[in-house]
C-alpha cells in the first residue's frame, strides 16, 4: 500500500513539473496602453507566477500610451521572477514610444521582420520639437532615426526629456542593450525597423513567429532580477491568454469619451431631479453614471484647469435650476463646460482625447435646451396668474354671517376667510373680493357689472 501511494505521488509529482515546464503564456498588448492595459498585465504577471510558468510573451503592437501605465508595467517587468519577453509582430506591428520602453525592459527584446521601434520623446514635447510632425504618430511610421534633434523650449520641457533619457538609458543598461541609441529615441525621436535594432544591438534576435522565438530563446542566457538565468524551453506548450471582464470594463470605462458621456449622463440626470424633485429614477442613474465619469477620470491624465472649468460650468447649471436667471447662468455655464472638455484630457495621444463631435454635440443640446426654457418662461410670463392670493382678486364670495363693525366672515372657493367692507354686508349676501391683505380680504358688494362676469 505505501508503495502504491508513493507512486501515484511520484507520478503526480512528474505530470506537474512536466505541465509546468511546458507552459508559455502569451499575452496580448494591442492599442494604446493606459490603465486597463496595466492593470491586466500586472495580473496576468502575478498569475504566472503563481503557476510558475517558463516564459510569458508580450505580444505587442501599440503606438504608445500613459507614461504612469507604462512604468507600471516596467516594474512588474523588472521584478518578475518569470521571464518577459516582448515580441513586436506580427509584420507591420510597431513598439512607438511607451513600447519602445516596455521592450527594452523585457528580459528578452524580439522583434519580427517589417516591425518598428522608437519615437520615445515624450508626446507633447515632440510635437513642439518636431513641426514638421502633423500627427504625433507620424515619427512611428519611419523605418529609419530621425536625426533632428528635438528643442525643448522651457525647464519644465527639459526636464522631462532628461527624466525620460536616464529612464530608457537605465532600461537598455539593464539588458547590456544599446544606450546610446536609446538616448537618441527620446532626444532626437529616433525610429528603427527590425533588421536596424538587430544590427546595433537595441534587440536580443528576430522571430517571425511565437515558435521561432522560442527555438531561438532556448538555451540562451538572461538576467533575472540580477542572477544570470539559462531558459529551458523544450516541447513548450503556447497558451493565448485572452483578456477577462475586468480588462473589457476598464478599457471601456477610462476611454476618454466614454468617461466623458458618462459624466454627460450625471449631469442632465441630477438636473432633471432638481427640476422635478420625487421622480427618482433621473437622480438614481445621474449619480452612478456621475461618479462612474469620476472615477474613470482620474484613472486618466486629466488637465486640472479643465476639471476646475468644468465644475463650475456644472455649478452655473445647477444655480439656473433653483434661481433662474432667463438663461445668463445656464448659457455661463455650457460656455465654462465646453472650454473645459477641450482642455480637460492632458495628453496629445489620439486615443486619450474627447472627440470633437461629442462637446459640440453636448453644446449644440444644451444651447437648445435653454432657449427652449428661456422660450417657455416669457411665455408664462405673460399668462395671468393662476395660483396664489393674487388670482383671488376679483373672485364672488359668499358672507357666512352679518358684518359687524365692518368686519365679518365669507367664503371662496371652499374656504373662510376674514373679510373687511366699508358696506353693510347681510349672510348670504355676495360680496366681490378687491384686494388680499395678508390673511383678511378686502371685499364690496356685488354690483351688476359683476353678475354678469
Amino acid at each position: 500500500m505505501r508503495i502504491l501511494s508513493a507512486c501515484l505521488l511520484l507520478i503526480s509529482a512528474l505530470l506537474s513539473f512536466t505541465t509546468v515546464a511546458k507552459e508559455v503564456w502569451v499575452i496580448p498588448v494591442q492599442g494604446a496602453i493606459g490603465p486597463a492595459s496595466s492593470d491586466y498585465i500586472s495580473r496576468e504577471l502575478s498569475l504566472a507566477r503563481q503557476q510558475q510558468v517558463s516564459l510569458v510573451i508580450l505580444k505587442m503592437d501599440t503606438p504608445g500610451g500613459l507614461d504612469t501605465a507604462m512604468r507600471d508595467i516596467i516594474r512588474d517587468i523588472t521584478t518578475s521572477p518569470i521571464p518577459v519577453a516582448t515580441w513586436v509582430g506580427p509584420s507591420g506591428a510597431r513598439a512607438a514610444s511607451a513600447g519602445t520602453y516596455i521592450l527594452l525592459a523585457s528580459h528578452l527584446a524580439v522583434m519580427a521582420n517589417a516591425t518598428n521601434l522608437g519615437a520615445a520623446t515624450p508626446i507633447s514635447i515632440a510635437v513642439q520639437g518636431l513641426p514638421q510632425q502633423e500627427e504625433p504618430e507620424q515619427a512611428d511610421k519611419e523605418p529609419a532615426a530621425n536625426d533632428k534633434k528635438v528643442v525643448a523650449n522651457t525647464t519644465h520641457e527639459k526636464k522631462a526629456i532628461n527624466d525620460a533619457s536616464a529612464y530608457i538609458k537605465g532600461l537598455a543598461k539593464l539588458h547590456g542593450r544599446n544606450e546610446q541609441w536609446a538616448e537618441k529615441a527620446v532626444t532626437e525621436a529616433a525610429s528603427l525597423d527590425a533588421q536596424e535594432a538587430l544590427k546595433i544591438n537595441v534587440i536580443d534576435f528576430i522571430a517571425d513567429d511565437l515558435e521561432q522565438l522560442v527555438k531561438l530563446a532556448d538555451q540562451r542566457q538572461i538576467k533575472l532580477n540580477n542572477v544570470m538565468t539559462k531558459l529551458q524551453l523544450e516541447d513548450v506548450q503556447f497558451i493565448e491568454r485572452i483578456p477577462d471582464w475586468r480588462y473589457t470594463f476598464l478599457a471601456t470605462l477610462t476611454n476618454p469619451n466614454v468617461a466623458y458621456i458618462l459624466m454627460l449622463i450625471g449631469i442632465y440626470g441630477l438636473l432633471l431631479e432638481f427640476y422635478n424633485p420625487g421622480i427618482g429614477l433621473p437622480g438614481v442613474l445621474g449619480g452612478i453614471c456621475l461618479l462612474l465619469g469620476m472615477y474613470a477620470l482620474q484613472m486618466l491624465p486629466v488637465n486640472y484647469a479643465g476639471l476646475a472649468l468644468i465644475l463650475l460650468g456644472i455649478t452655473l447649471l445647477v444655480a439656473e435650476a433653483f434661481s433662474p436667471s432667463f438663461g445668463i447662468l445656464g448659457l455661463g455655464g455650457i460656455g465654462a463646460f465646453v472650454i473645459g472638455s477641450v482642455f480637460l484630457m492632458d495628453s496629445k495621444l489620439p486615443a486619450f482625447q474627447i472627440a470633437t463631435p461629442i462637446i459640440a454635440g453636448f453644446a449644440f443640446v444644451s444651447v437648445v435646451s435653454t432657449f427652449v426654457v428661456i422660450t417657455l418662461l416669457l411665455k408664462v410670463r405673460r399668462q395671468k396668474v393662476t395660483t396664489g392670493t393674487q388670482c383671488m382678486i376679483g373672485k364672488i364670495a359668499t358672507a357666512t354671517d352679518d358684518f359687524t363693525a365692518g368686519q365679518g366672515w365669507v367664503e371662496v372657493d371652499g374656504e373662510i376667510w376674514q373679510a373687511r367692507c366699508a358696506e353693510p354686508i347681510a349672510l348670504d349676501q355676495q360680496v366681490t373680493v378687491k384686494n388680499v391683505d395678508g390673511l383678511w380680504l378686502q371685499v364690496s358688494p356685488v354690483c351688476e357689472n359683476d353678475k354678469s362676469k
